[in-house]
C-alpha cells in the first residue's frame, strides 16, 4: 500500500513538473496597414528550456486538400529576448524558422503576413475588415502542437466587432483561448463591423456574422438556418457544440465554404438572397458545412487527424466525408421543407449528369479521386474533365445508393442516418479515433443487414452506375430524355473562339484539335467571337458527317477533317414507375419525407 502511494505521488509530481516546464505561448494580432493588406503578429514564448526553438507555419488548411504554402506570405521574422536583445533567426526550410535564444527563457517573435486572397481558406485584410484563416497566420513550436495559447486581437481604428469560435478569456478584452494548436488552427477570426445576429437551435447558441452587406432578411435567415441545424442534429441525435459561429462573406458573386470545429466560413452573393433558387442554394451550403460538425470534424477517416501540417495527409475516404455531406446538404433542405419533391429530385439528377456525362468518370476510381485530391482536384487543367471525377457529387450518389439499399434491406426501418449515427457513436464518442475504410463498410453492413460489396465496386472501380437498381427500391426510375435521339459530338468548349477543353472520344478529340487552338471556321463558315455561329453550323450536321475545321495554332493556320461520332451525353429525370408496389411507395415516402 505504501509503495503504491509513493508511486502515485511521484507520478503526480512528475506530471506537475512536466506541466510547469512547458512553454507558454501568446499572440497579439494587429493591423497597422490594413489598406496594404498586412497582419502584424507578435508571438511571445515564455519558459523555454532549450537553447534554440523551431517555429513552424502550416502549409495547408484542413478541409482544403492542397499544399498552399502559407509561409510564402510571411515577411520580416524578428526575435528579441525579454530585455530587447536581438536574437538570431534563420529559416531552415520552407515553413520553419529557428530562433537561437541561448539561455533566454522568454522571447518575442514579430512577423508580418500579407493577406489579400479572397477565399474561405485564406486570410484577407483591407481597410474595411480582416479575415484571419489561422493556418496561414499563427506559428507553433515544432513538436508541441498540443500547447495551449492565448490570442489578443487589436482591431484597427473604427472596427468594433470580433467573431470567432474561440473561447474568450475572462477579464481580458478581445483575448481568446485555444486549448491546443489544432483548435487554434480550426478557429477563423473575423474582425471589423460585421452585422451580427444570433439564434438558438438544437440547444446551441449560433452567431451569424454577415460581412459585406446584402439583401438578406436576418429574421428569415435565423428561422431557416435554425431549421437546417435541427435537421442535421436529428441525423446524429446529439449536437456536440455549446456555441457555433457562421462567418458569411458576401461578394458581388461568391460561393463555397470551409468547415471548422465549431464554426464555418461561407462565401455568398450579396444580392442573391431574394432569388428563391439561390436562397435555397445558400441554405444547402449552410447544411453542407454544418453537417461537417459531425462528418469529418469529429467522425473522420483515420488519416485526417492528428494532422501533419507540413505535408499531405492522404485518405481514400473523402467520398464519405465530403461526398456523403454533399448528399445530405440538399436532403436536409428537402427535410426542412424548402425543396418540393420534384426540386429535390432535380438536384439528384444534376449530380448524376455531372458524373455520368464526365468522361473522367470511366477513368478515375472514386477512392483514387479522394487520394489524389492533393494533386488533381484542387489543380484542374484543360484535361481534367477527361481524367478525373469529383468525390463530392459521385460520393453524394454513393450516399444515395447506400441510403436506398439500407431502406430496402430493412423494410424502411433503417437508413443512412442510422449508419452515420452508429459510426459517430462508435468511433468518435466511444473510441475517439478515426475509422478505417474496412470499419466503415463493416458498420454499414451491420446496420443495413446486407452486403454492400456492390456499392464498393462502384467506389473502387471506374464504371457506370446502375442507378435504376437502387431507385427501383423506392419505385422510381432514371430516364434519359435524349434516349433514341442521335446527336453529333463535335466536342469542344470555347472561350472567345479559343478551345479551352476537348472531350474524350469526341470528333475534335479523334480529329486532332487542341486546347489553345483558335477556331476560325467550320465547313467554310467563319465562327463569331462568342461561338454562337458554331452552334448554328453544327445544328445542320448529323452523326457520321465529315466536317472541315480551320484553326490557328501558334500563329499557323491548320485544316482538319474528321467525322462526327454520336454524342453520348444524357439529360436525366427521376420519375415514379407506373406499377410501384406498396412496399416501394412506403420506402419512397420515408426516403423523401419532410419532417
Amino acid at each position: 500500500m505504501r509503495r503504491h502511494f509513493i508511486y502515485l505521488f511521484m507520478t503526480l509530481m512528475m506530471t506537475t513538473l512536466t506541466s510547469i516546464a512547458q512553454p507558454r505561448i501568446s499572440f497579439d494580432v494587429s493591423f497597422k496597414e490594413p489598406q496594404a493588406h498586412y497582419i502584424e503578429v507578435r508571438m511571445e514564448i515564455d519558459n523555454l528550456e532549450e537553447g534554440s526553438v523551431d517555429l513552424k507555419m502550416p502549409v495547408w488548411a484542413p478541409g482544403s486538400y492542397l499544399i498552399r504554402e502559407f509561409p510564402k506570405n510571411v515577411e520580416h521574422v524578428f526575435a528579441k529576448a525579454a530585455g530587447s536583445k536581438d536574437l538570431p533567426v534563420k529559416k531552415i526550410d520552407k515553413n520553419t524558422w529557428r530562433v537561437e535564444n541561448g539561455a533566454e527563457k522568454k522571447i518575442v517573435v514579430d512577423y508580418r503576413i500579407y493577406a489579400y486572397e479572397v477565399s474561405v481558406r485564406t486570410s484577407y485584410v483591407d481597410e474595411s475588415h480582416a479575415f484571419l484563416s489561422p493556418t496561414g497566420v499563427f506559428m507553433f513550436i515544432d513538436g508541441m502542437i498540443d500547447l495551449p495559447s492565448e490570442v489578443e486581437v487589436t482591431p484597427y481604428k473604427g472596427w468594433s466587432k470580433i467573431s470567432t469560435g474561440l473561447e474568450p478569456v475572462k477579464g481580458k478584452k478581445n483575448t481568446f483561448y485555444a486549448e491546443n494548436f489544432d483548435i487554434l488552427f480550426d478557429s477563423p477570426i473575423e474582425v471589423g463591423n460585421q452585422d451580427v445576429f444570433t439564434f438558438n437551435a438544437a440547444g446551441v447558441e449560433h452567431e451569424v456574422a454577415m460581412v459585406g452587406g446584402g439583401n438578406y432578411d436576418a429574421a428569415r435567415l435565423k428561422r431557416d438556418m435554425a431549421s437546417i441545424v435541427e435537421e442535421a442534429t436529428n441525423v446524429f441525435g446529439v449536437n456536440p457544440n455549446k456555441r457555433y459561429v457562421f462567418i458569411v462573406h458576401n461578394y458581388a458573386s461568391g460561393g463555397g465554404g470551409l468547415e471548422h470545429l465549431n464554426s464555418t466560413v461561407l462565401g455568398a452573393s450579396r444580392f442573391a438572397y431574394s432569388n428563391p433558387d439561390r436562397y435555397n442554394g445558400f441554405l444547402g451550403l449552410v447544411a453542407h458545412e454544418y453537417f461537417h460538425v459531425w462528418n469529418i470534424k469529429r467522425l473522420r477517416p483515420e488519416n485526417l487527424g492528428p494532422f501533419n501540417y507540413s505535408a499531405e495527409n492522404y485518405t481514400t475516404n473523402l467520398w464519405i466525408s465530403e461526398g456523403f455531406t454533399a448528399y445530405y446538404d440538399n436532403l436536409l433542405v428537402r427535410r426542412s421543407g424548402f425543396y418540393d419533391e420534384n426540386s429535390y429530385l432535380k438536384m439528384l439528377t444534376n449530380d448524376i449528369e455531372a458524373v455520368e456525362n464526365r468522361p473522367g468518370n470511366l477513368v478515375q476510381p472514386l477512392d483514387l479521386a479522394s487520394f489524389d485530391a492533393w494533386i488533381k482536384y484542387y489543380r484542374p487543367d484543360e484535361n481534367s474533365v477527361n481524367t478525373t471525377v469529383s468525390y463530392y457529387n459521385k460520393g453524394a450518389l454513393m450516399g444515395m445508393l447506400l441510403d436506398l439499399k439500407t431502406l430496402h434491406a430493412t423494410k424502411g426501418e433503417k437508413r443512412l442516418d442510422d449508419i452515420m449515427q452508429a459510426m459517430y457513436q462508435e468511433y468518435y464518442e466511444k473510441q475517439d479515433r478515426g475509422f478505417t475504410d474496412a470499419e466503415f463498410k463493416e458498420m454499414a453492413e451491420k446496420v443495413a443487414g446486407t452486403s454492400i460489396d456492390d456499392i464498393y465496386d462502384y467506389v473502387n472501380n471506374a464504371k457506370a452506375v446502375d442507378y435504376n437498381k437502387y431507385l427501383g427500391y423506392a419505385g422510381m426510375k432514371l430516364v434519359n430524355q435524349l434516349e433514341g435521339i442521335s446527336l453529333p459530338d463535335f466536342g469542344v468548349r470555347l472561350v472567345k473562339n479559343r478551345i479551352v477543353s476537348v472531350s474524350r472520344n469526341s470528333g475534335a478529340w479523334n480529329g486532332g484539335l487542341n486546347v489553345h487552338d483558335e477556331l476560325i471556321s467550320i465547313n467554310g463558315y467563319r465562327i463569331d467571337e462568342d461561338g454562337r455561329e458554331m452552334d448554328r453550323i453544327l445544328s445542320q450536321t448529323a452523326v457520321g458527317d465529315e466536317v472541315t475545321v480551320l484553326v490557328a495554332r501558334d500563329g499557323i493556320m491548320k485544316e482538319f477533317r474528321f467525322t462526327l461520332p454520336e454524342n453520348k451525353r444524357a439529360d436525366y429525370v427521376i420519375e415514379p414507375v407506373a406499377d410501384a408496389t406498396k412496399e416501394q411507395i412506403a420506402i419512397r415516402n420515408v426516403w423523401l419525407s419532410v419532417n
